[in-house]
């Protein structure tokens, strides 16, 4: 179940990126992702924890094993972010490209 973590929290941790990455090729068992890592299983558990409260990942049960697979609509509220700063950015050199333009016009 999804808490209200912050999902801009728990990217914060390079260790939790790195967990992002790998489910970014396939879902994996929590134990397959704590063979990626030279920490502990119940410290990759506590940052798989965080993910999940974060939103941005799932975990299904199959059998004796729990799964985590990235889940796309976590990665909206980011997302957006990121869109509002890249629409800023584009703004602020458009605008810097006219009045360069224009500058260059009066020469």
């Amino acid at each position: 179940m999804r808490t209200n973590t912050d999902p801009f929290q728990a990217l914060a941790d390079p260790g939790r990126r790195a967990i992002l990455m790998l489910l970014s090729q396939d879902k994996q068992s929590i134990n397959t992702i704590a063979g990626n890592f030279d920490i502990s299983r119940p410290a990759v558990s506590k940052h798989v924890k965080v993910l999940y409260e974060a939103g941005l990942i799932l975990i299904k049960d199959s059998g004796r094993e729990r799964y985590c697979e990235l889940n796309p609509a976590g990665f909206d509220e980011v997302k957006k972010w990121l869109e509002f700063f890249d629409q800023f950015w584009k703004n602020k050199l458009q605008n810097l490209e006219n009045l360069l333009n224009q500058q260059h016009k009066t020469k």
